[in-house]
């Protein structure tokens, strides 16, 4: 029996299986979306998206090629109680499968990923995304896909809502929904705050600026990754009115909303004052940030890995604060901002 992954019970797994499992918070909100009566989770590993079907929908067929994975996902949902889903063992594109399956309500698929690949590519998956649908085409219409987050919504050439997820402030999940199923052409989501936007949010367009202003916002992946910072902006203007918000990018990687105002979002991940921006010297930043009883820094630069630790620790040396600050920079200025 393998260690948590955010379940109430431990699951059953190999390595590679508690690895991959899909974390609860994202089982759950998922299972939740796609409720329906009877449902399809091909792929379905060692179940843990499987047991969240199986408590929101009437009935589950979980598909699996690996014999050892499918007793593992058996044995899970004995775990949780769950005996309305019938397991299936074999290649889910092959007839003896497929006749195996009535019509359903949803079909969902997590297919498999090349461990690998220097650019992350739908047609990449296996099962693939047209030979799934074109096997269960008289069984629905109404197909999900797991995809890797990585990629952006131009690379996806399907009629679908693309759904990017963020779970903890990280990106964590792309989801795609075809059929009735999508709501969209795409949308962002949080959690666990289990909020969102999508593209048919109300957008503003927010003018780039060179100066932070007292208070900064870093915005959750997800809505980066779906190209949504307009829609982010529109949301925060409902939010907070007639208030003036800007973008402030810092590289390829990083980037804040910047505003005089002070306010809390969901789709923000950190809220943080602007604390000072001087030259990116450690020993200058030290200076300052003895001052104001630091401790911790967490440095967000592009800075080779191998001298990370040697440009933070000279930064940190001495500091014995209760605070914590993130240490951004950009054109060699070191932006010291305190999470709020």
């Amino acid at each position: 029996m393998a260690r948590k992954k955010n379940f109430e019970k431990p699951l059953y797994s190999d390595k590679d299986g508690i690895r991959f499992a899909t974390p609860k918070a994202v089982a759950q909100y998922r299972a939740k979306r796609l409720k329906c009566k009877t449902l399809a989770d091909i792929s379905c590993g060692i179940g843990g998206q499987t047991i969240f079907f199986a408590k929101e929908c009437d009935f589950v067929y979980a598909v699996e090629i690996d014999p050892k994975k499918i007793e593992y996902a058996r044995k899970n949902c004995e775990l949780h109680d769950l005996d309305n889903v019938e397991f299936i063992c074999g290649d889910a594109l092959s007839p003896d499968v497929i006749e195996q399956i009535p019509k359903v309500d949803v079909i969902f698929s997590d297919p498999a990923r090349p461990a690998e690949e220097n650019k992350r590519k739908v047609m990449s998956l296996e099962p693939g995304i047209p030979n799934v649908i074109s096997a269960y085409s008289d069984k629905t219409n109404n197909f999900v896909f797991e995809a890797p987050p990585q990629m952006p919504p131009e690379r996806i050439q399907f009629d679908c809502e693309r759904e990017y997820l963020s779970l903890n402030g990280q990106l964590n999940r792309l989801t795609l929904y075809f059929g009735d199923l999508k709501q969209c052409e795409r949308s962002a989501v949080s959690l666990p705050d289990n909020v969102h936007i999508s593209s048919t949010n109300t957008t503003y367009d927010m003018d780039e600026t060179q100066t932070l202003k007292m208070y900064a916002y870093e915005p959750q992946p997800s809505a980066v990754k779906a190209e949504m910072l307009p829609q982010l902006a529109g949301s925060l203007k409902n939010d907070i009115g007639n208030v003036d918000v800007k973008l402030f990018t810092i590289d390829k990687k990083r980037l804040l909303i910047t505003s005089d105002a002070r306010f809390k979002n969901a789709m923000l991940k950190n809220h943080y004052s602007v604390l000072q921006v001087t030259d990116f010297e450690p020993d200058t930043i030290n200076s300052i940030l003895k001052k104001h009883d630091v401790g911790t820094v967490v440095l967000r630069a592009g800075v080779d890995p191998a001298d990370y630790w040697t440009i933070r620790n000279k930064i940190e040396n001495g500091l014995s604060g209760k605070n914590t600050i993130h240490l951004f920079v950009k054109d060699e200025k070191a932006i010291m901002c305190e999470v709020i």
